[in-house]
């Protein structure tokens, strides 16, 4: 069974609105983790825009199963030694930019980049299993795993957006394009035997389209799950998506 790790960033982010104390991201983790989530996912961003440090630290307490935090591989705003210091299961390795409004694509990554070389490193000596967002590039997946990655997140905003254009229609040129490259990728990761991720973008409606990819591992999904819970309730809303990835 694909593993299901739920992104509550968006849970700080109504508490941010108003810079009070609720809603509490770690009692919205325990809810996910009630309604079956194998993960919990945060991105601590160097403006700290809705998870803040505090938040990482009750859930480095809290979180039963992996607890999954994204961040920029720079040392700005000191997230590195937060990571270094909390220990989380997993650190998936983010581009950042202040401006954006989410996650804008993958991580560009380069042989000589050793500001990134020296981030996974330094994960990587704490036991920490790190993960690089990147786009759908067998070349790029490659890379990744020679600068010591111990699996890719491949990003599926593009694909989302053109299943999105096309309401899922298979048939559809552009979805088959998108849909070949996540295949390719998959298929490349499959072949290195480096561990594959997905996410971005996937909702209640598309995520059963990319279970066959093979050796797909594990999805982090946030702002879909978030804004159903908003109606439904966490548990309930996690439960749904769960269900959708047996």
């Amino acid at each position: 069974m694909i593993h299901l790790g739920v992104n509550i960033d968006h849970v700080a982010t109504i508490r941010q609105a108003r810079r009070t104390v609720e809603p509490d991201p770690v009692a919205a983790a325990v809810l996910a983790e009630l309604g079956g989530a194998d993960g919990i996912t945060v991105h601590l961003r160097a403006d700290r825009r809705h998870i803040q440090d505090t938040d990482v630290k009750q859930l480095r307490r809290t979180v039963r199963g992996v607890l999954n935090l994204e961040m920029a591989p720079h040392e700005d705003g000191g997230i590195l030694a937060v990571a270094l210091n909390l220990v989380p299961d997993q650190v998936c390795l983010v581009p950042e930019n202040r401006a954006e409004v989410t996650t804008e694509g993958g991580l560009l990554i380069r042989a000589e980049d050793t500001i990134l070389c020296r981030c996974i490193e330094l994960l990587r000596a704490r036991r920490i299993l790190v993960s690089l967002f990147v786009e759908p590039d067998p070349e790029t997946i490659k890379l990744a795993q020679q600068l010591g990655a111990d699996a890719v997140e491949l990003h599926t905003g593009s694909w989302a957006n053109a299943w999105a254009s096309c309401r899922g229609r298979r048939e559809d040129p552009s979805l088959r394009h998108e849909l070949a490259r996540l295949e390719n990728a998959a298929e490349a990761a499959a072949a290195i035997g480096i561990r594959l991720h997905a996410g971005h973008g996937l909702t209640y409606a598309n995520v059963s389209d990319l279970k066959h990819l093979p050796a797909l591992r594990e999805v982090n999904i946030g702002h879909c799950i978030v804004s159903r819970a908003v109606m439904i309730g966490m548990q309930q809303a996690v439960r749904d998506m769960k269900n959708l990835l047996v």
